[in-house]
């Protein structure tokens, strides 16, 4: 009683299909592989970038230097009211 038979998934795949048609049923599983592919180019390219990026020497800009480079930069110190 635990499990379902082959039958049972048989009439439940017919019925999918009675519903939904195959045409959609066909879109929804190209959409789906599409999306896992997506997916899965993604996480790889996400960490060839981090590799690559460990992989660099570290710069440390300060922000004295970012100042320099963009003269619409206004620096200040801030303070705390006692």
């Amino acid at each position: 009683m635990g499990s379902f038979s082959i039958w049972h998934w048989l009439i439940v795949l017919v019925v999918v299909v009675l519903i939904f048609g195959t045409k959609k049923l066909k879109n929804v599983g190209s959409d789906l592989g599409a999306a896992v592919k997506g997916f899965k180019d993604g996480v790889k390219d996400g960490t060839t970038s981090a590799d690559a990026a460990a992989a660099q020497a570290p710069q440390q800009v300060t922000t004295a230097q970012k100042a320099a480079a963009d003269p619409n930069t206004v620096d200040v110190e801030a303070k705390t009211k006692s």
